[in-house]
């Protein structure tokens, strides 16, 4: 980890992650995406982190490619440039696939590769002042890396327009394009952020990652007769687990089941 990027880790199992280049508005160099890629990762096999939630310090949440790594990326070859963009497909991809719900602190901007973030996170609460854009084009790129996850959050006709326009998007349409699931004021975005984490915190673990499995799983397939076994075959083994008997036992005598902190 560098100073680049604050890793904290709570006694519950919320692994906070903050971009900490704030002078830089947390622009992205080739060091903050390795530190990311690297957190990831060790998040991914870390059976006790129940919630990632990532921040950036400052005014902005993060502001894409810093111009001094630009300038560096501009006198790359072709086979440098594919392998530095691999880089930050990987981080994302990490990020995407995290088995466990990812939160997202917004505020201020996100533009390129922040967005790239804000697209892989599971939960999204913004504050008033967030705003969010896509605007590789203005200066002669594309937002490549970053599609995938910026189509599957807000749907290919939004991403027809703004891929080209470029413009910026303010939080309330944010909202409504579903970039964003909650917005509130800036200074209740802190609260906002907590009580999400607590929502997450009082389900039960396992379920909460097969849950946020399931989305993947059928998001983009057909709905068949693989499909629907799949699913029959996933409820069956969950109401077969200790998990789930705890759970059920729990809500017929209508008390806390034994994962709960309440």
């Amino acid at each position: 980890m560098t100073d680049d990027l604050i890793s904290e880790r709570d006694d519950r199992g919320v692994l906070r992650l903050t971009l900490n280049r704030p002078a830089l508005h947390n622009a992205f160099d080739d060091q903050l995406i390795e530190a990311l890629h690297g957190a990831f990762v060790q998040a991914a096999s870390d059976e006790s982190v129940r919630v990632v939630v990532i921040a950036g310090n400052g005014k902005s949440f993060s502001a894409g490619a810093d111009m001094h790594y630009m300038r560096r990326m501009g006198d790359n070859s072709l086979d440098e440039n594919r392998a530095d963009a691999a880089r930050l497909a990987a981080m994302l991809g990490a990020l995407n696939s995290l088995p466990m719900p990812t939160v997202c602190r917004l505020h201020g901007a996100a533009m390129g590769g922040g967005v790239g973030l804000v697209s892989c996170c599971d939960i999204v609460i913004g504050s008033s002042d967030a705003k969010l854009a896509l605007s590789e084009v203005k200066i002669g790129m594309v937002p490549a890396t970053i599609s995938p996850y910026v189509v599957r959050a807000i749907g290919a006709r939004a991403c027809r327009h703004l891929f080209v326009t470029g413009e910026m998007v303010g939080a309330e349409r944010a909202l409504a394009l579903g970039w964003i699931g909650e917005l509130v004021d800036a200074d209740a975005l802190d609260a906002a952020v907590d009580a999400a984490v607590d929502r997450v915190l009082r389900n039960a673990p396992n379920a909460v990652r097969l849950s946020k499995q399931l989305v993947f799983d059928v998001a983009d397939g057909d709905v068949n007769a693989a499909m629907v076994e799949q699913t029959v075959d996933l409820i069956a083994r969950v109401r077969d687990s200790q998990e789930g008997r705890e759970g059920l036992s729990a809500f017929l005598e209508k008390r806390a089941p034994r994962w709960s902190a309440d």
